[in-house]
């Protein structure tokens, strides 16, 4: 009796784990001649490519490098098994924000849902797993007509049959800003114009003086 309780409060201890995180679980473990004691965790990672840059960051914020439309934005996802135990069939989840269209990248792309899927497979113990999908921004006629700065948030989650994690990266995109137009440039007749004006216009000065 004694040892059914033990291993019924070890197995409700790792629901509650698995439930209050979302994130990770332990299955049960009991004595000698039990199955030994796993964890079932995984680490989701999402990032956003920096513009102009090779460099990979959390999150951009207002005061950071902006997007400007029909401009490429890369993004990485890596995940990696943190379990004592292989886990089998990840699938993965990226909801695209407004304003961005799917180019590159693995899975297939519902454009009702504006989710793309893939199954990234097996994760042996400590195995990570790096992702890549390419997107573009609307072009500046698609962007909203009252927002000159916006920022969005890519979203993306994975999980198998005993894990689950998920993350997000920001950025913003700023609206090129139309410029006032171009004064013509003063050719060779437009300065011929002007000298003459001033001549008419010295000349007149010159009678209306005579005659005062």
């Amino acid at each position: 009796m004694k040892k059914v309780l033990t291993f019924s409060l070890a197995f409700l201890l790792g629901v509650m784990c698995y439930g209050l995180s979302g994130k990770t679980a332990f299955a049960s473990c009991g004595g000698q001649y039990e199955s030994p004691c796993y964890s079932y965790a995984i680490v989701v990672d999402k990032m956003v490519q920096k513009p102009g840059t090779s460099e990979y960051v959390d999150n951009l914020s207002v005061s950071d490098p902006r997007f400007a439309p029909n401009s490429d934005v890369w993004f990485k996802v890596k995940i990696k098994n943190t379990s004592t135990i292989k886990l089998v069939g990840m699938e993965v989840k990226d909801t695209i924000p407004s304003y961005l269209d799917p180019m590159e990248g693995p899975g297939s792309y519902d454009s009702s849902t504006r989710t793309i899927t893939w199954n990234a497979g097996d994760f042996d113990i400590d195995e990570e797993k790096v992702f890549y999908l390419k997107m573009k921004v609307l072009s500046q006629d698609n962007l909203p007509a009252d927002k000159g700065l916006f920022c969005v948030t890519n979203f993306v989650k994975a999980d198998s049959a005993n894990a689950y994690d998920d993350d997000n990266s920001q950025f913003c995109i700023e609206k090129q800003v139309t410029g006032a137009a171009k004064v013509p440039s003063a050719g060779p007749e437009l300065g011929l114009l002007l000298l003459a004006g001033n001549i008419l216009g010295a000349s007149v000065g010159l009678y209306i003086k005579k005659r005062s």
